[in-house]
């Protein structure tokens, strides 16, 4: 895709529905992390099965997370987003 002109702006997704943004604040081990989210929770999530190996979570990084039902201190995590497109966010005002 080639740049349309406004400063490298890319399309990111989102949050949908029950998902927040998130910052990662600490490596638990066994694809867990500590996450602070953006409506003030600190949160331990799940890294699933179909992002292990695939997509590298380090701390410090933006990931959207979705909060469980039943256990509000627990999350899965649902997508990470690239220094560049945390960048973005962080301009648009999106995340702090």
């Amino acid at each position: 895709m080639s740049d349309d002109g406004d400063g490298g702006r890319k399309n990111l997704r989102m949050p949908e529905d029950d998902e927040v943004f998130a910052t990662v604040t600490n490596m638990l081990g066994a694809n867990r992390v500590k996450v602070r989210c953006a409506d003030g929770k600190e949160r331990t999530a799940r890294i699933p099965g179909k992002m292990q190996k695939r997509i590298w979570i380090r701390e410090d990084d933006v990931v959207l997370v979705e909060p469980w039902d039943w256990q509000d201190e627990k999350a899965d995590i649902t997508w990470r987003y690239e220094k560049s497109e945390a960048d973005q966010l962080r301009r648009e005002g999106h995340i702090q």
